[in-house]
């Protein structure tokens, strides 16, 4: 059985990219305002991801 394995960045990236998609469609009106929310939420997201990494990251060391 083949299966697709992910790390955990990637997983977080694929979440982030879907939500950022479903975020920008249900919450703005307008094409252009939907394509900028969408890619705000997307860098919040992979931002938080990167910023949780560092704090854990510290708190182990």
């Amino acid at each position: 059985m083949t299966g697709l394995a992910l790390s955990h960045f990637t997983s977080a990236l694929l979440f982030a990219v879907f939500a950022s998609v479903v975020f920008g469609i249900t919450q703005r009106e307008g094409t252009r305002d939907q394509v900028r929310y969408g890619a705000y939420c997307f860098a919040m997201f992979i931002g938080g991801v990167i910023a949780a990494g560092w704090i854990m990251w510290v708190i182990r060391h």
